[in-house]
C-alpha cells in the first residue's frame, strides 16, 4: 500500500499538490540555456557572425604591470595618451598601439624617466604567435602570447564568441546587489573566464584567470560601462581592468570602427622563432649568456654553478639552462640570483628553481617571493609545477659574499635607485667584473653621450664608488659587454 493511501484523503491531496509545486519550482530554477544567453547578448550588442573585426581607440590612465617599485606594491601609474586595438576574431589576431608616459617617478618599465617623454609601442598577435614591431622590424615575443590571446577574447564581443566556441555553462550570480546571467568557460591552456551579462543583455564584466610565469595563475577583472551604438554595434565608452589585484587600465573610448580591414599575419621570421643563447666567455669560468633581449651570466664554482638572472619565461630559461649544462657539465645549479623583482627579469626563475636552485633575492623581496613562488600554475603547469619542488628563497640585506675557496662572488644592494627597491648587482673582485640589470644598458658603439645623463646611470656610478669596487668591465643583463669607461662616458665623465 502506498504512503498516500494510508493518509487521509485531504492530506494525500495536499502532499501531491506540494510535490507538483516543488517540481514546478525545480523547472523554474533550471540553469539558463547558454546558447540562448549568447544569442540574446549578440542581438542586443550587434555582434554575432557578422562581426569579424573591430577597432576601438581612446585614452586614459593605466599602470605598468609587473614593474612595481616595491615588491608586492601596486604597479606604477602611467598616462595613456593614445591607445587602440584592432581585433580580428575570424583570424584570431590583434594589433595594439599605445603611447604612454610615467605618472609617478619610481618603478620599472621601458619608459623614459619622469618628464622625459613617452614610449610608443606596437604589439601583435595572430594565432599562436605574438610579436612586437621595433621600428619596421617584427620581433618575436612569446612571453606576451598568453596575455594577447586573453586580450582578444575578453573584449565584450570576443568573450561571447569564445564562450560559444568553448561550450560555456550558464548560471546566475549576484554582485553588489545586482543579479547577472553568467557564462563560464575555459580556453584550454590559456585562461578561464566568467562573463556577466546584465538585464539589457550587455556584457558588463569579465572575471578571468590566466597562467603567468612569475605570479602563477593570475586573476583579472574587466568592467565595461557607458555602452553606445556604433553603426549598429554597441560598445562600452569606458573599460576598466585590474590584474593581480591592482589597476592596469582605465580607458575612455573615443572611437569605434566596425568591421575595418585587417591583414594581420604572423611574419615567417616570427613563426620560425626559437630561443637562442650565445655564450661569450668573459673570464675563466664566467660566461655572458646573450642572444635575446635579456641576458644571464653563468659563474662556475668549485662544485656547482651559479646563474645571475633567469628572465622572461620558461622557454628562455630552458634554453639558458641547456647552455649551462653544456658549459659546466656535471655541476648542479645551486643558486640563481635575481637582480630585481620586475617580471621581465624574473619570468624564468620558476624554471631555475625547478632545477633545484636556491633563489637569492633581496631581504626586501623575500616575503613576496616566498608567497609568489607558492602560487600554482594550474591552467598550464610550468616547470616548477611539474617538478613538485618547493622554492627555497634566501634574502640578503646590504651585502653578501659567497666564497667556495676557488672564487669569490659579492652581491650588493643598489641603494637609492628610482627603478626598484631590493635592486641587486653582482661583483667578481678577482675578475673586476660587475653584473647589473637596468641600472645601465649600453648604447650602440660610438653613440654620443646624452646631454642629460640618465639618473639610473648616475646612481650606478655612485653605488660603485660608495662600495669602492674596482670595475674594469660591465656584463649588463641587457646589451653587450662594455668597459667601465662606457658607463663613465654616458654620465659625462672622461
Amino acid at each position: 500500500m502506498s504512503t498516500f493511501a494510508r493518509l487521509p484523503s485531504s492530506w494525500a491531496t495536499g502532499l501531491a499538490a506540494s510535490s507538483l509545486l516543488v517540481l514546478a519550482g525545480c523547472a523554474a530554477w533550471a540553469p539558463p540555456d547558454p546558447v540562448a544567453v549568447i544569442q540574446r547578448a549578440e542581438t542586443a550588442m550587434g555582434g554575432g557572425a557578422a562581426l569579424n573585426t573591430l577597432r576601438y581607440a581612446g585614452s586614459g590612465t593605466g599602470a605598468t604591470f609587473g614593474q612595481a617599485y616595491q615588491p608586492g606594491s601596486s604597479w606604477p601609474k602611467i598616462t595613456v595618451s593614445s591607445f587602440s586595438r584592432l581585433v580580428d576574431y575570424r583570424n584570431s589576431a590583434l594589433r595594439q598601439d599605445a603611447a604612454v608616459s610615467r605618472a609617478e617617478p619610481a618603478g620599472g618599465g621601458a619608459l623614459p624617466l619622469m618628464g622625459l617623454g613617452e614610449q610608443r609601442s606596437t604589439g601583435m598577435l595572430q594565432g599562436a604567435w605574438a610579436w612586437n614591431m621595433v621600428g619596421p622590424a617584427p620581433v618575436a615575443s612569446p612571453v606576451a602570447l598568453d596575455t594577447r590571446i586573453h586580450d582578444l577574447w575578453t573584449t565584450p564581443h570576443g568573450v561571447l564568441k569564445a564562450a560559444l566556441k568553448n561550450k560555456a555553462t550558464a548560471g546566475t550570480r549576484t554582485v553588489d546587489g545586482k543579479t547577472y546571467t553568467t557564462l563560464t568557460f575555459a580556453e584550454p591552456g590559456r585562461f578561464e573566464a566568467t562573463a556577466y551579462v546584465n538585464a539589457e543583455h550587455l556584457v558588463e564584466r569579465i572575471d578571468s584567470r590566466q597562467p603567468h610565469p612569475v605570479m602563477g595563475d593570475t586573476d583579472s577583472v574587466i568592467v565595461f560601462s557607458a555602452y553606445k551604438d556604433h553603426a549598429g554595434v554597441k560598445f562600452p565608452g569606458r573599460i576598466r581592468q585590474t590584474m593581480g589585484g591592482s589597476d592596469i587600465l582605465d580607458l575612455q573610448v573615443s572611437e569605434v570602427q566596425v568591421n575595418p580591414a585587417s591583414d594581420l599575419v604572423a611574419p615567417e621570421l616570427v613563426r620560425q622563432f626559437a630561443e637562442r643563447v650565445v655564450a661569450e666567455k668573459a673570464a675563466d669560468g664566467v660566461w655572458h649568456l646573450a642572444g635575446g633581449s635579456h641576458n644571464s651570466v653563468l659563474i662556475e664554482m668549485k662544485d656547482h654553478a651559479m646563474l645571475v638572472e633567469a628572465p622572461l619565461y620558461d622557454g628562455r630559461s630552458a634554453a639558458v639552462l641547456a647552455e649551462v649544462r653544456k658549459l659546466v657539465p656535471g655541476k648542479p645549479l645551486r643558486y640563481v640570483v635575481n637582480s630585481h623583482h620586475h617580471f621581465d627579469h624574473a619570468g624564468g626563475l620558476r624554471t631555475a628553481v625547478a632545477e633545484g636552485a636556491t633563489l637569492i633575492t633581496s631581504a626586501n623581496a623575500k616575503t613576496w617571493w616566498d608567497k609568489t613562488m607558492a602560487n600554482a600554475n594550474r591552467i598550464r603547469p610550468d616547470a616548477l609545477a611539474r617538478s613538485g619542488r618547493t622554492a627555497s628563497v634566501e634574502g640578503i640585506s646590504g651585502k653578501r659574499v659567497l666564497n667556495d675557496g676557488s672564487r669569490t662572488v659579492e652581491i650588493f644592494e643598489i641603494q637609492g635607485s628610482v627603478h626598484a627597491q631590493g635592486f641587486l648587482m653582482v661583483y667578481l673582485p678577482a675578475e673586476k667584473i660587475l653584473i647589473e640589470a637596468d641600472a645601465y644598458t649600453p648604447l650602440p658603439p660610438n653613440t654620443p653621450a646624452p646631454a642629460l645623463p640618465n639618473a639610473n646611470h648616475v646612481n650606478l656610478v655612485q653605488n660603485i664608488e660608495q662600495n669602492k669596487l674596482v670595475v674594469e668591465r660591465i656584463l649588463p643583463l641587457h646589451g653587450r659587454i662594455v668597459a667601465l669607461g662606457d658607463l663613465l662616458t654616458a654620465v659625462g665623465r672622461k
